[in-house]
C-alpha cells in the first residue's frame, strides 16, 4: 500500500526496512475519496496529515469572490499535508481532482517518528521542502513564463514525478483534470487554456487525447519549458 511513499522519499537517500516498517505502523484511516471530495479544509486542524496513494490531488485559495487558484498538484506517494503536524491551523483547502485512495498518519505517530527516527525524519522534512520548492516554481512560472512555457513546465514536472513513483508508461502518463481544473493552475479563462493547449500539439512536442498525455520530443518540450529538476531534489545521497 505504501510502495508510492516509499519510491517518493527513496529518491533521496536509501530508507531502510525499519523506517518503512514505522512509516506503516504509523499510517490509519484508509479511505476512498470520489473526484471532487475534500481531503482538507482551509481553517481546520487536522489531528492527522493525508498520505495519497493513488490519484490526484490540489491545493488551493479561495478568494471573496469565488475565483479558485490552485498552487500545486499532488500526486501518489505525497504527504498532501505534512506540515500541518506543526503548522496546525490549514491556510488552505485539498481537494481531489480524480478519485483517490488515502490513508493517514496521526500526528501522535508522527511525533513517536521524530523522537526516535531522526533520518526517517529528514527524509519527511525534505519532503516539506521540495513541497516550497515546487510553489516557488510555481510562483515564477506564473509570473515570468508564457502560457506555454508554464504549461510545458508543468507537463515536464508531473511526468518526472510520476516516473519515480512508477505512474508512467514510456514516454506517456494519465492527467485526469479538466480544462477548467487546468485553467485554476495557470490563472487563465478556459477558453485561453484550451489555445495553450493547442499550441503545444501544433508544437508536436506533445499529444494529449482522453487525459492522456504522451511526450513526443522531451527535449524540446524541456527547452521551451526552460525546465530544470533541480527543485526537486531528485539526488539519492546522504541527508
Amino acid at each position: 500500500m505504501l510502495e508510492s511513499l516509499y519510491l517518493n522519499l527513496g529518491q533521496h537517500d536509501v530508507l531502510s526496512e525499519e523506517e518503512k516498517a514505522l512509516l506503516a505502523g504509523a499510517m490509519s484511516l484508509e479511505r476512498y475519496l470520489a473526484a471532487g471530495e475534500h481531503i482538507v479544509t482551509e481553517g481546520t486542524r487536522p489531528i492527522y496529515s493525508t498520505l495519497i496513494i493513488d490519484g490526484f490531488a490540489a491545493r488551493y485559495k479561495v478568494l471573496e469572490h469565488g475565483g479558485r487558484q490552485f498552487t500545486s498538484l499532488q500526486v501518489a506517494g505525497d504527504f498532501v499535508d505534512l506540515h500541518a503536524f506543526l503548522l496546525k491551523t490549514m491556510d488552505h483547502g485539498i481537494v481531489a481532482l480524480s478519485p483517490c485512495h488515502v490513508a493517514a498518519a496521526e500526528h501522535s505517530k508522527l511525533k513517536t517518528i521524530t523522537e526516535q527516527a531522526p533520518h526517517l525524519t529528514r527524509l519527511l522534512w525534505l519532503n516539506t521542502l521540495v513541497d516550497g520548492a515546487i510553489h516557488r516554481e510555481w510562483i515564477v512560472a506564473m509570473g515570468r513564463r508564457s502560457k506555454t512555457s508554464h504549461l510545458a513546465h508543468l507537463i515536464c514536472e508531473l511526468f518526472v514525478r510520476l516516473q519515480v513513483v512508477k505512474k508512467t508508461r514510456e514516454m506517456s502518463f494519465h492527467l485526469p483534470l479538466s480544462q477548467a481544473e487546468l485553467a485554476d493552475v495557470l490563472g487563465l479563462s478556459v477558453v485561453h487554456m484550451n489555445r495553450v493547449i493547442g499550441t503545444l500539439r501544433r508544437m508536436n512536442v506533445v499529444n494529449w487525447t482522453n487525459h492522456m498525455i504522451t511526450i513526443l520530443d522531451w527535449e524540446r518540450l524541456v527547452a521551451i519549458a526552460e525546465f530544470d529538476p533541480t527543485y526537486l531534489s531528485m539526488t539519492r545521497e546522504p541527508r
